[in-house]
């Protein structure tokens, strides 16, 4: 097993930043937004450079800081076009230079129709919906194949690819075999199905089974009846985290495991918990 975080949970900023903080945690690498720890890289086309890219994949890789995924999170359901294009082109930058910056995978969510408020629209749960995600992540997949690398998709409830089943349905229309998925269990569960998080987990994996590039790893408290859970810091909530767990490493003993939303002190807390329980597992 591998533990990552997303590298703008770690409070830092730029390569050094970054790799120290890695190291004091004992964390194994990151999940890198390139724009959100790099003052220079703002999120537009032609931003990231090869030389850029390259200067920091050489640095992560001599200090030992995996890059299994690089995140260029965008909208493809936006209804301002000239935004789209945008935000897609910057997704096609990451593709071209991903290998350089030590990874071959580039990936985003699906978007939701309530544009920058990314959560439940009802048209989201359109056929028109997924089929403008399909037609979004088919020509994205065809860029990264130009370049011998992969996308990766994650779903979530508010979103057009809300369940397993939708994404499963995308991912069968786009037919691309560099797609992989994120697996974010917690994006998952809402009021309506929160008691279910560990049905939608094996769902889950039996249904995309080694396409998983990685799990994100977050915590919740549910509340009460007919209320949605609330993230918290991992380790402090109600998920039945040993279970979770027991049913990754029996998928995938060498699974990538990546701390989301948690910062600060519960890092190293987090972290530790999950290193303590996968060996007793």
């Amino acid at each position: 097993m591998k533990l990552c975080i997303r590298a703008h949970d770690l409070g830092t900023m730029g390569t050094e930043g970054i790799i120290n903080r890695i190291k004091e945690l004992g964390l194994d690498g990151i999940q890198l937004v390139v724009y959100k720890v790099y003052g220079d890289i703002p999120y537009a086309p032609g931003a990231i450079t090869a030389e850029k890219a390259e200067e920091i994949g050489k640095a992560m890789k001599e200090a030992g800081v995996l890059v299994p995924y690089v995140g260029a999170y965008f909208n493809p359901v936006h209804s301002n076009t000239e935004k789209r294009n945008n935000c897609k082109q910057v997704f096609k930058d990451y593709i071209n230079v991903s290998d350089k910056l030590g990874s071959f995978i580039v990936g985003s969510e699906t978007g939701s129709y309530n544009d920058d408020n990314w959560d439940y629209n009802p048209k989201n749960r359109t056929d028109e919906a997924l089929e403008r995600v399909v037609e979004v992540f088919t020509e994205l997949a065809d860029e990264a194949k130009k370049n011998n690398t992969f996308i990766a998709i994650e779903g979530a409830a508010g979103h057009v690819c809300f369940d397993v089943k939708t994404l499963k349905k995308a991912l069968d229309k786009i037919n691309r075999d560099n797609v992989k998925v994120i697996f974010d269990l917690f994006n998952y569960i809402d009021a309506s199905n929160k008691n279910d998080y560990l049905k939608i987990l094996d769902e889950g994996i039996e249904t995309f089974g080694d396409k998983i590039l990685l799990f994100h790893m977050k915590d919740c408290v549910f509340g009460n009846e007919g209320e949605a859970p609330k993230f918290v810091p991992y380790g402090e909530g109600e998920m039945d985290i040993k279970e979770i767990l027991k049913r990754i490493k029996a998928h995938n003993k060498e699974a990538i495991l990546t701390l989301e939303d948690t910062t600060g002190e519960y890092i190293k807390s987090g972290s530790k918990l999950i290193r303590d329980l996968w060996e007793t597992l």
